[in-house]
């Protein structure tokens, strides 16, 4: 093997740990992944809200306003499951 090729097997090798080492640490960690799919989800909501205000709020008000109502809505859920399953907690 060229010196190159041995370089490049080995960077391959290096970032392929790394992508095993983030996806064992993801499988651990729920909250980036929860708040990756809420900030993903709260794309589709801002322009919903933005549309039926009638473009009174500005975009970035918009989206603050879809963002607190995701909240709102997993804070319910999460009170909602506390009170009736409580032995999980």
């Amino acid at each position: 093997m060229k010196p190159v090729q041995i370089r490049r097997a080995i960077a391959t090798s290096q970032v392929l740990e790394e992508i095993t080492e983030i996806w064992c640490q993801w499988r651990r960690q729920k909250l980036p992944l929860y708040l990756f799919l809420a900030m993903c989800f709260n794309l589709v909501v801002a322009p919903l809200v933005y549309a039926a205000t009638g473009e009174q709020l500005s975009r970035s008000q918009s989206w603050g306003l879809g963002l607190l109502g995701l909240v709102t809505l997993g804070l319910s859920i999460y009170l909602f499951f506390v009170m009736f399953v409580p032995e999980k907690f």
